[in-house]
């Protein structure tokens, strides 16, 4: 079961203006259920977009960056977006480039548009033939059913091992005129940065220069989905879009840091990270949700060399799941991080608000059972001081079970 997360309320997903979202029944890797989604963007429309880093690069992600490069300054013109789950058409080689492309021409003629402007996204299981020609044969249906209003069907169509279709809508203001603005992601396992093994796809009415949109999309991933990992693993197919439909009748927005610039990023980084952390609240097999704080650094870097050091420990992590207060594990991984001057004698360690170590060892106050208290609830935070400096950097992750084990190891099944 996920961790205090359920599904937002279909009506309580607002429509974005030029952005529509049509989805089907394609028969890709299993039957009787959503797995092809297609989005469609009105012309003049800005998108940016931020991808995996992890050299062996599916496919899809490879085909997109080369679109993406094709269509800059004012000539932009991505103009619809291809997703499939069943299939990630990763460690594929040529032929899965061959048939990335091949489903993006069946989008195009359907479209009247050409190859390069629409953006090909695929998840699933790696190193099988990505069946193009079922993709092709479903183009119609998912066509026919596009409509400003099927957020949370595009949600649910993206899905793979997830239990929770992960969307959230908000409105704001900016300069006097309302602005919508609504995402979707995908992803429970493999998940790591940078980014996860995450499709996550951002839409707003706002109008926003196309030159700002890169450096928007890297700011929100870089607040929130590289922030997360369940399993350490960086996936072959992350990608995560941020579109602005530009319909909004406000002044264009042609610096982040401006009034209006910073008023929308705070919103959409607000989406971002519910997107986010809904990932780790719905981590496979996950029965805790984690908050992991590391302050006092001399860098930000450091200071998530620690979190992740703690995040991505199996011991950590299961003795999390088992509620056990073992928790020297978290100082053993503080000290294994990479921080060559690290003093120990420095380093202070709390679970929400109980210290359980004291400039490097076990506070005279603290009692297991204080400890075990704090690790039987759902949400957990823990905080560590390094106490040299004033970074401070938090990351979401959540503990290791049994169920962990059992989905990975059916996952083809």
């Amino acid at each position: 079961m996920p961790v205090n997360l359920v599904a937002t309320p279909a009506a309580d997903l607002y429509p974005v203006p030029g952005v529509r979202w049509g989805v089907t029944e394609a028969g890709i890797r299993k039957a009787n259920r959503k797995d092809l989604a297609v989005l469609l963007l009105d012309e003049g429309s800005s998108v940016g977009a931020v991808f995996t880093q992890n050299r062996f690069c599916a496919a899809p992600v490879q085909i997109c960056r080369e679109h993406l490069a094709k269509n800059t300054g004012q000539s932009f013109g991505i103009r619809a977006m291809l997703i499939n789950t069943g299939n990630a058409n990763a460690g594929t080689g040529a032929d899965g480039l061959s048939r990335a492309l091949s489903s993006c021409i069946a989008l195009a003629r359907e479209l009247n548009l050409a190859p390069e402007q629409i953006l090909p996204f695929s998840t699933g299981v790696i190193m099988e033939p990505l069946p193009h020609e079922r993709i092709a044969a479903g183009l119609p249906a998912a066509l026919r059913d596009a409509k400003e209003d099927n957020w949370a069907s595009a949600a649910q169509a993206i899905m793979t091992t997830d239990t929770v279709a992960k969307a959230f809508s908000k409105r704001i203001t900016i300069g006097g005129v309302p602005v919508t603005i609504t995402g979707i992601s995908k992803g429970a396992g493999m998940i790591r940065p940078n980014m996860a093994t995450m499709l996550g796809f951002m839409a707003t009415d706002a109008c926003v220069s196309q030159a700002l949109m890169g450096q928007l999309a890297t700011e929100l991933a870089e607040g929130s989905f590289n922030r997360v990992t369940v399993d350490g693993d960086t996936s072959t197919n992350d990608s995560f879009v941020v579109i602005a439909s530009n319909q909004a009748k406000h002044t264009p927005i042609t610096s982040l840091d401006s009034t209006d610039g910073q008023a929308l990023r705070a919103a959409m980084m607000g989406i971002a990270k519910q997107l986010a952390q809904a990932i780790v609240r719905d981590g496979e097999g996950a029965t805790k949700f984690i908050t992991i704080t590391v302050e006092g650094g001399k860098t930000g870097d450091e200071c998530r060399k620690v979190a992740y050091a703690i995040a991505h420990s199996p011991l950590v992590k299961t003795a999390f799941f088992a509620s056990d207060p073992n928790l020297g594990r978290i100082l053993a991984a503080v000290g294994y991080a990479g921080i060559d001057d690290l003093d120990q004698t420095q380093i202070d360690l709390y679970l929400d608000d109980v210290l359980v170590a004291q400039n490097g060892g076990r506070h005279p106050s603290y009692v297991e059972s204080d400890g075990q208290r704090v690790m039987k609830q759902s949400e957990i935070t823990v905080r560590v001081v390094l106490g040299r400096g004033d970074a401070v950097e938090t990351v979401w992750t959540c503990d290791l079970s049994y169920d962990y084990v059992k989905i990975n190891a059916d996952y083809r099944s």
